[in-house]
């Protein structure tokens, strides 16, 4: 009786696998395509076809880099053209008003990006054939998270820098002391360095702090112990308001306005995923960045406290740092719990722990929900 073998092809056995070898370089492509970790070229292409949409990458330039852009450069050509009218290009307000605006757009054209990157494959028409290859879909999906992030995140760090260099060297001269109802107080005090300033100078701290007649040294000192807080409050809003931020405040507005880019991605990633439809998850998320959170900012619903608080702009709003809350009319706030945080918001602020916990929350959330669905999604 003859034996009926089967050739695999050269060294290999009737199994297709050599005797002493590794499995043959087509199974361990195969194993690469089945992993939930996005190969660089497969992150490479999320890439790739992400910047070809032209309408989307010029809408991404002109809201990210161009904005501060275009309002620093009219102001420099201005002040150029007429400097007695025009003041210089660079200031504390227009920081702060450059920076509130950046972090609006930045959000929402963030959240615009992750809702294409969430369902270009869909309207491509090309998820069945990425499906049938045996691509993991969890990579599909993680892939455009590195992405869409290379993308927006750069924008945003240039544009940010651009108008930190123009308030550093084109803004006003800096004043030594911050006057305080007409009372010279030296700048960048810390608490415990303001008290300091009050024990010395009890009678001058009375006038620039104290709307009554003047108390004694002794009332005063013991005023300052009791509502510290707030008397740095307002020495720190008018800080604010006449001096540039200094270069560790700088430094947490960037690391701030990356975060709410970061977030506005994130959400809009799950949400297209989730959807399908990058037209309504747009819309969606642009309703709640100008008009859900503003209102739950601003108005306590009865026995909604806590829900109001899950929307993930008002903890990014009561992170918002110190440097930003000069237009703040309701002045400091219980809300400096983090980073020189100092919210912007009219209800009661929430805990360190839950802010934190609602960011991440949104972030991880927003991840798990669209990977979910891409995972059930039929091919």
């Amino acid at each position: 009786m003859s034996s009926v073998t089967t050739d695999a092809g050269p060294g290999y056995g009737p199994t297709g696998r050599s005797p002493s070898g590794p499995f043959p370089a087509g199974l361990a492509t195969l194993r690469r395509l089945g992993s939930f970790v996005p190969t660089w070229g497969l992150i490479a292409t999320k890439h790739l076809e992400l910047r070809k949409r032209r309408g989307l990458m010029v809408a991404v330039l002109l809201f990210t880099l161009g904005l501060p852009v275009i309002i620093l450069g009219i102001r420099l050509l201005f002040h150029a053209i007429n400097p007695a009218a025009y003041g210089p290009a660079g200031s504390p307000s227009v920081f702060a008003f450059i920076v509130n605006l950046m972090a609006e757009f930045c959000f929402i054209i963030a959240a615009t990006l992750g809702t294409s990157a969430g369902t270009t494959d869909l309207s491509d028409g090309v998820f069945r054939h990425l499906v049938v290859t045996g691509r993991s879909r969890l990579a599909l999906y993680l892939a455009r998270i590195p992405a869409g992030l290379a993308i927006v995140l750069p924008l945003v760090a240039v544009a940010f820098t651009t108008l930190c260099l123009v308030t550093t060297y084109a803004g006003i001269p800096q004043p030594a002391p911050v006057s305080v109802n007409g009372v010279p107080i030296p700048m960048h005090l810390q608490e415990t360095q303001l008290r300091t300033w009050v024990d010395q100078h009890p009678h001058e701290a009375a006038t620039a702090f104290q709307s009554g007649p003047a108390p004694s040294a002794v009332h005063i000192r013991a005023a300052a112990s009791r509502d510290l807080a707030s008397l740095y409050g307002e020495y720190s809003s008018e800080e604010i308001a006449y001096s540039n931020p200094a270069m560790n405040e700088m430094v947490k507005i960037g690391l701030w306005l990356e975060l709410v880019t970061a977030v506005g991605f994130m959400a809009g990633l799950g949400l297209g995923s989730l959807t399908g439809q990058r037209t309504v998850s747009t819309i969606l998320m642009i309703a709640l960045e100008i008009i859900v959170t503003p209102i739950l900012a601003t108005h306590v619903i009865p026995f909604f406290l806590n829900g109001q608080r899950l929307v993930v702009g008002l903890a990014l709003d009561q992170l918002r740092p110190a440097g930003l809350a000069a237009g703040n009319a309701q002045g400091p706030g219980p809300a400096g719990v983090l980073s020189g945080g100092r919210g912007v918001l009219d209800i009661p602020p929430m805990p360190t722990w839950a802010m934190i916990l609602v960011i991440v929350g949104w972030i991880v959330g927003w991840s798990v929900i669209g990977a979910w669905r891409m995972a059930t999604r039929d091919a």
